[in-house]
């Protein structure tokens, strides 16, 4: 019997139409955001909490960040808190796999083309029950700007998300205005101080689901999450995706080169013509260097939004 997931992306085939609507392709252009249900299949999702698990367990000898994870303060020896694995698709060939999901491409397909691109800097944001850091307000673009603005992140909820475990946090119509200064003191800090910035915060509305979920923010989009106050954890594994044609202002963003940058295609054709829009930029210049995360970053942030108990 074929999952209800299966069966809208062959009718999708069968029509040539999208397992979007209309009116969600018109909401995301015009609020920044989706909220989407029943787009991975239940046994994926429990293949997803498994190698999450696995992965996490290699981390219960760490003392101090490394290049696949970033520690809580209260992590502990053969207790792992983790806040965040980074680049996951090199580190477990499932989540690789799971970029090219085919029910996540049929989604991103009306909104970035028939040419897309993961970009390298996926994450798993876990918020540890009790406390799980919080991720002060920012704009992913501020990270990296392109050619064009073709370029969003879709979040995949492994666990249930509601008010009290940390949501992500999204200032809806935020795509369409500035780039704010992700800077403090003159430093790339990787946050927005929303006094200065004078950010309505009060409009910003909270994205609730089921595990299995998925949400889908603009690069533009101004989005946070509070701290986990809840007795459960809340892990959300974050790709990044961008048209084809939307090329990295700062230039390809891997040691290696332009096969490896091709090789993350993950639908359509790779191109040597950036399309150019005219986009507003604030290039994340300088950095601080021994600062690898935005946790990390966001620390030197003079005034902070969010509570947090470090």
């Amino acid at each position: 019997m074929l999952s209800r997931l299966l069966f809208r992306v062959l009718l999708s085939f069968l029509r040539g139409i999208s397992l979007l609507t209309k009116e969600q392709i018109k909401y995301y252009h015009e609020e920044g955001y989706l909220l989407l249900p029943d787009i991975l299949e239940a046994e994926t999702l429990l293949e997803l909490r498994r190698v999450t698990e696995e992965v996490v367990s290699q981390a219960k000898e760490l003392t101090k960040h490394s290049d696949v994870f970033d520690l809580e303060p209260t992590h502990e020896l053969n207790k792992p808190r983790i806040r965040r694995i980074k680049r996951p698709h090199l580190v477990h060939p499932f989540y690789k796999k799971l970029a090219s999901h085919r029910g996540i491409i049929e989604v991103l397909m009306p909104l970035l083309g028939e040419d897309i691109r993961m970009r390298p800097a996926g994450k798993i944001n876990m918020k540890s029950a009790g406390f799980g850091s919080p991720v002060e307000w920012h704009q992913d673009w501020a990270f990296y700007p392109h050619t064009n603005e073709n370029v969003l992140a879709v979040g995949i909820l492994l666990d249930d998300m509601n008010t009290d475990n940390g949501p992500l946090l999204v200032l809806p119509y935020s795509h369409k205005g500035p780039i704010y200064d992700h800077h403090d003191n003159g430093v790339f800090c990787g946050a927005i101080d929303v006094v200065r910035e004078e950010l309505n915060i009060g409009s910003a509305r909270e994205l609730w689901g089921r595990a299995g979920t998925i949400t889908i923010h603009h690069a533009r989009l101004v989005h946070g999450s509070a701290a986990n106050h809840s007795n459960e954890q809340r892990r959300i594994l974050f790709y990044e995706y961008a048209s084809a044609d939307a090329w990295p202002l700062a230039g390809i963003e891997s040691v290696e080169d332009l096969e490896e940058f091709n090789s993350r295609l993950v639908q359509g054709k790779p191109t040597l013509q950036p399309r150019l829009e005219e986009v507003p930029v604030r290039m994340p210049l300088p950095i601080d260097r021994s600062k690898d995360s935005i946790y990390e970053k966001q620390k030197a942030v003079s005034r902070r939004y969010f509570d947090n108990d470090d």
